[in-house]
This record gives C-alpha cells, structure tokens and sequence, in this order.
C-alpha cells in the first residue's frame, strides 16, 4: 500500500512566553500521525514571512492564531489528502501557491511552516528513519557545536544592556556531549558569580541570565570570570559569540546605546568598537552587529572583521535566498543565520542553506525567542551539516529539548558522529 496523507489538522497551543502558536498533525493511512508546531521571534527582521495573528483583542490581546488553524483545516489540510509526504517539495510549493504572496501574508508562515514540518516529519515516520537521516541523508552524521546564550540584554531582557545576545561556544570540546557540559557548567558558574556581585540571576526569554550590569563590555568580562571558575580556559575551551541585534538599537543612520548609556554611534564607530572587543575578549562570532538596511556598513564591517571571524547576517537575510545572493555578491557577512519560521517551508529553508553552502559561507541554524518543546530543529541542524546551532541556554525546558536531543541523536550516530570546531 502506497503511503499517502490522510489528514491534516491545526490547534492552537502557547509558546514559551505563553503567546498562542500553531501545531499541525499530518495522519498518515498506515496509522502514523506526526506533530509539528511553530515558534515565534521577538527581535524580527522586516523583510520575515509574515505570521498570521487574529487581531482580536479579546483573546490573547489580539495574538491568537484561530485564522491559521482554519486555514490549515480548511485550506490547505484538504488539499493534500491523499499526496505521498515525501514529495515535500511538491508539497511545499502548492502551500507557496494558495498563499500566492511574497511574504506568505494571506495563509501565515506560521500555518505553512507547521504543515511542511509536520509533513517531513510523517514522511521520515513512513520511511522509519531518524528525522534527521531522512532529511540529510546517509552523510548526516555532523553534531553541531552550540551557541548557548548565557547573558541577555536588549528586547530579550529587561535590564541595562544594549546587545541581546552572550553566548558561549564550547570550541575545546570533542563531543557535542561533553561541548554541552562545557556550557552547563560555565552557566552554573555564572550564576554563582552574578549572585555574589549582587546581580539578579532572573533569566530572560532564551534562557541566559539578565543582570542589569554596568556596562556592554561587562557582560563579557563575567563571562570570562564564569569560563574560569568553571576549569576551563578563555578563547581555547570556551569562546564568546555575540547577537547585538543591532536594528533594534539603530534610528535614522545612528546607532544608540541608550540602556548602557554609551551614547550614540556610527557604522564605523560601531565596528570600531567590535574590533575592540574581539582584541581584548576571545569573541569568535557576531551576529546583526549593525542594522538590517546597514548594507553600506556590514560590507566595510565584514572587510574589517570577516578574516578574523565569522560576521553572521540574521535580519540582513531573513532566510530568504534573495536577500543571501545579494550578500554573497556584496560580500557583506561571512555566514547566515537560518530560521525555518522566517521564509516558511522546510524546502526554501534548505534552498537558502545550498546557497551558503555553494558560496563557502557558515550557517547556523537558530530557535526563536518564542519556542516550544518541538526538536525539530535539533534533526534539522544535524540533517543539513553546518556545524552550528544556537537553541538557547541550558535551562528552560524548550531549549533543553533540543540539546537533549541531540545527546540522542549522537548516541544514536555512536562512532560514526563527528563534532568539531566550524570556526576554529
């Protein structure tokens, strides 16, 4: 009996900050039934695919996402009724066509996305076969290394800091295993040295902790006091990747680092002080250290820094291979942050990765601010062999989710996972 789709249906559930999403069940008739569901980002680039929220301010004050449910159970489920799941890419352009614009406006990312997951996800279920074997094949055996966010700032967290992301990287390890323990350990040891600075160790929305320190450069400084006092060496087990998220602290050409008091800067001045910093800190990585529409600045940003590290566009690219060609002939990043929820479909996710792939760019694939316990992501990463992931820190049980998959799926590769340094 050929496989095919029997039903698609959509609910709606909570995120992580307690937001409404989408989770979609692909049934299939041999009895399978696979579930996907969908995050949501707070720090968004422009040019993302659109989610489709309700906009009734009498539930979820306006957030719910009952319209994309009706359009996943009455728009697009009976459209695929009776299509085999592995033609994701045929399946992935009709949901492109009914929506029929640029941006995925009328449907929702978030109502597309949770079907082309869901739907690769029945399809490695049919084929019995991991996830991620089934989407990257019999050469998927690369762990990648984590970016394990451990100190937030900007709209992720309350506090005094202008930059949204510190993250550590394990970069000394030689398993993804003992590259996790690297971050626990480190961010157990912060904690410690946050609380007896007199700092909150309240944490923001991906996990890390959001004191209100003195200062931007400082955030790096308690890191490196937390390296330390966890065994390990700066710069040679554990290195520093940062996420300033710069569009949302940049207005009409000016970048304004208002919540630490810093003032106010230009492009130049902005990558002056990046300069500065991976001088006397052992940064290996930025991400969105200038504005999405900086385009002028991010190419001298990347001639500057690109031999040094890895310059990672986020907002600048949306996952969006019309944005990346641009970069990639501009010459503007190095590497590019994927997220499935900002182009929509599994397909063009892996088409925007081909495209790095082909110009000698790193990628990273990256939650959201807004998750869930799904570990698609943790496949999908393994599955496409870029080497990196950032999921979050080592609490909150969505972001565990998926480290803790990934100590499964490397148990399950045993001698034949590799794990190594993408940067080094």
């Amino acid at each position: 009996m050929n496989t095919m789709i029997k039903s698609v249906r959509g609910m709606e559930i909570l995120d992580s900050r307690g937001n409404p999403t989408v989770r979609v069940f692909v049934a299939l008739n041999n009895g399978m039934v696979a579930s996907a569901s969908v995050p949501s980002g707070a720090s968004t680039g422009e040019n993302e695919a659109v989610e489709l929220r309700d906009g009734d301010s009498k539930r979820y004050a306006g957030k719910g996402v009952i319209k994309a449910v009706m359009n996943i159970n009455e728009t697009i489920g009976p459209r695929l009724v009776g299509m085999d799941p592995s033609r994701q890419n045929e399946i992935d352009s009709l949901m492109i066509a009914l929506d029929g614009t640029a941006n995925k406006g009328k449907l929702g990312a978030n109502t597309v996305l949770g079907v082309s997951m869901g739907v690769a996800r029945a399809a490695a279920m049919a084929a019995d076969v991991p996830l991620y074997a089934y989407l990257g094949g019999a050469g998927a055996v690369r762990l990648p290394m984590p970016m394990m966010n451990i100190l937030n700032g900007g709209k992720h967290a309350d506090n005094s800091v202008d930059f949204q992301e510190f993250m550590v990287m394990p970069v000394g390890a030689r398993t993804f295993a003992e590259a996790l323990r690297y971050g626990a350990e480190t961010f157990h040891a912060l904690k410690k040295i946050l609380a007896r600075k007199g700092y909150a160790t309240s944490v923001g929305d991906e996990g890390g902790f959001a004191p209100s320190l003195k200062s931007n450069e400082e955030a790096c400084e308690v890191i490196i006091e937390a390296i330390e006092a966890a065994g390990y060496r700066p710069g040679r087990d554990l290195a520093i990747a940062l996420d300033p998220a710069a569009s949302s602290f940049f207005e009409d050409g000016t970048y304004y680092l208002e919540k630490s008091k810093q003032g106010k800067k230009t492009s130049a001045e902005m990558t002056a002080l990046y300069e500065a910093w991976t001088a006397q800190f052992p940064v290996v990585s930025i991400e969105d250290g200038l504005a999405e529409n900086d385009w002028e600045g991010f190419r001298a940003h990347t001639a500057a820094l690109g031999d040094k590290i890895q310059i990672v566009g986020d907002d600048l690219y949306v996952t969006n291979t019309r944005f990346i060609a641009r970069g990639i002939k501009e010459k503007a990043t190095n590497a590019v942050l994927i997220k499935l929820n900002q182009i929509g479909t599994v397909t063009e996710t892996m088409l925007a990765i081909q495209m790095c792939r082909e110009a000698g760019w790193g990628y990273v694939i990256s939650h959201r601010s807004g998750e869930t316990e799904d570990s698609f992501m943790a496949d999908f990463a393994v599955a496409m062999s870029g080497g990196q992931i950032k999921a979050g820190s080592a609490c909150r049980s969505e972001r565990i989710a998926k480290y803790n998959r990934l100590l499964e799926i490397e148990a399950d590769l045993g001698k034949a996972a590799v794990f190594a340094n993408p940067i080094g």
